[in-house]
């Protein structure tokens, strides 16, 4: 049987999706304050949700056991509940199912012998990430559960950005196969979309931090922070020492979210302009015109998340953009690199 054929493709492709899918359903949970919902971890039983009156009121009553229903959401009834433990619960599932997803067929295609020595390795990186990324998830819930009724930003960030590598490195395998012929390579060029994508990966965190913070609730304008202030006062005097309001401030971090994603756009056109005067094959004008499209599209987004205050559909948009925009970097830079 063909090694590394149509269907492990599929594999990869699908796991992509449901990749995706996870990020879309955090990205609510988050915005609609479910993550700490449900206080334990029950890998097997933890599928099932509350089936009758009595498991609700006891999944409610341990609930209750914690700050955020303590010091937050003292006024919720049961009902109140329910809403946020969905969004909770389909994202643990998810994730168990991408474990499912990821883990079965490779064990099938690794006994019919269906994969290549390379893809092997790739494929146990990928089990190796996804495992980390459903450890980050554990542990970002667990610092809720102290004495802050919030997540930390950084363990947020982290279990947000492992997400994106995980789908990002499994995109690229997909890619190894489905183009796997070799071709002359651009090597300054390969290494200014490599920068560029550095810097994307740095705004991606930075919007984990944004949202970690709560930070996108305040300086509700643009291109300005407030009205007539390009940057706001409050951006340098937050925290002390004076680096951490570039990482733990409100203001700062969400500073920091704006300047690069002028850096992102800047890089991006980059991209386009020194592709201008080079010849492509379609694959790479695909990849350049899409990550031209989406940068502007994101953009957009994330000025109008600003502007209204990050509603949650808005919100959610904007994460869903982050995910094209990373997609469309990573098509780019392998019809650069191979």
């Amino acid at each position: 049987m063909k090694k590394d054929n149509k269907k492990v493709i599929y594999w990869l492709l699908t796991g992509c999706l449901l990749i995706f899918v996870m990020v879309v359903v955090g990205g609510i949970t988050r915005l609609t304050h479910s993550g700490l919902s449900i206080s334990n971890y029950k890998l097997i039983s933890g599928v099932i949700p509350p089936s009758n009156d009595i498991e609700w009121q006891a999944a409610f009553d341990l609930y209750k056991q914690y700050p955020e229903y303590q010091k937050l959401n003292n006024h919720f009834n049961l009902q109140d509940f329910k809403d946020i433990y969905f969004w909770e619960w389909l994202h643990r599932v998810i994730g168990r199912f991408i474990g499912v997803v990821f883990l079965l067929p490779f064990l099938y295609f690794l006994a019919t012998k269906q994969l290549s020595k390379a893809t092997i390795k790739k494929a146990i990186i990928l089990l190796g990430l996804g495992a980390f990324q459903g450890f980050m998830g554990w542990y970002m819930v667990k610092s809720g559960l102290v004495d802050n009724p919030d997540v930390s930003h950084y363990r947020l960030a982290a279990h947000l950005m492992t997400a994106f590598i995980t789908f990002a490195y499994t995109l690229w395998v997909a890619l190894d196969l489905v183009f796997s012929t070799k071709k002359e390579i651009n090597i300054a060029l390969r290494n200014f979309i490599r920068l560029a994508l550095a810097v994307l990966l740095l705004q991606i965190m930075y919007g984990a931090f944004v949202a970690g913070l709560d930070a996108g609730f305040i300086h509700n304008h643009w291109p300005m922070m407030s009205e007539g202030k390009f940057i706001h006062e409050t951006v340098f005097i937050e925290q002390h020492p004076w680096y951490k309001n570039f990482i733990e401030g409100k203001s700062g971090v969400q500073f920091v979210h704006r300047m690069v994603a002028y850096l992102v756009v800047i890089f991006i056109i980059a991209i386009w302009q020194k592709t201008r005067k080079t010849t492509l094959t379609i694959m790479q004008k695909r990849g350049v015109n899409a990550l031209l499209i989406m940068v502007g599209i994101q953009f957009l987004l994330g000025v109008f998340t600003i502007l209204y205050q990050v509603p949650v559909w808005l919100g959610v948009a904007h994460q869903v953009g982050a995910f094209f925009l990373l997609s469309a970097m990573i098509f780019t830079l392998h019809r650069f690199s191979k």
